[in-house]
């Protein structure tokens, strides 16, 4: 009997955990143009446990994130492209943050905090936060090789897409990719 019932909540765990890849692949074949780089996991990822330097000087973790949906981005002050795509993430994050769904910048390697001030103020980007991952640790965590790198992060706090290089994240399909991937995490009650 203890099998039997082992077996049951074996095949009820896998049945739950292919709907949810499932979901996911729906989810996916809505990208189009820029968003086709973007790569939704066959399986969820563990991210960096390491800490950052949040912009008010102390430390933060991401898994400080949880419970929301997260668009994370990796970028640095002399990056050309996350220059252009900074005000698409403010964008982004004027129209979907929420209690649910939050845009955080991470500035990884060498970045000064007056220049990333300025590199913000520049571009006219005031809603997004200018925390740094100076030694690069969560970055490396994470296996981020070359600016920008976004990765979306579901309510848990696991990585479950990735984007090499920069795009539209204001899009029309961008925003409804993440509004899918909101309401897959936030099921209506």
């Amino acid at each position: 009997m203890k099998n039997f019932i082992a077996a049951l909540m074996y095949t009820a765990l896998m049945m739950g955990a292919n709907a949810a890849t499932a979901d996911m692949s729906e989810i996916a074949a809505m990208r189009s143009g820029e968003m086709g780089k973007l790569n939704f996991h066959s399986e969820a990822k563990q991210t960096s446990d390491d800490e950052y330097v949040k912009d008010d000087g102390t430390t933060g973790t991401l898994a400080d994130h949880t419970g929301k949906v997260v668009l994370l981005n990796f970028w640095a002050t002399w990056c050309a492209p996350c220059r252009k795509e900074m005000p698409m993430l403010s964008e982004l994050q004027s129209e979907l943050g929420s209690a649910q769904f939050e845009v955080l910048t991470l500035a990884t390697g060498r970045n000064a905090p007056p220049a990333m001030k300025k590199f913000f103020k520049d571009i006219g980007v005031d809603n997004l936060p200018l925390h740094r991952d100076p030694k690069q640790k969560v970055a490396r965590d994470m296996g981020v090789l070359g600016l920008p790198i976004t990765v979306i992060l579901n309510e848990k706090g696991d990585e479950i897409a990735r984007l090499r290089g920069d795009a539209d994240w204001s899009s029309d399909n961008a925003k409804d990719i993440l509004k899918a991937v909101i309401a897959k995490s936030f099921p209506a009650q």
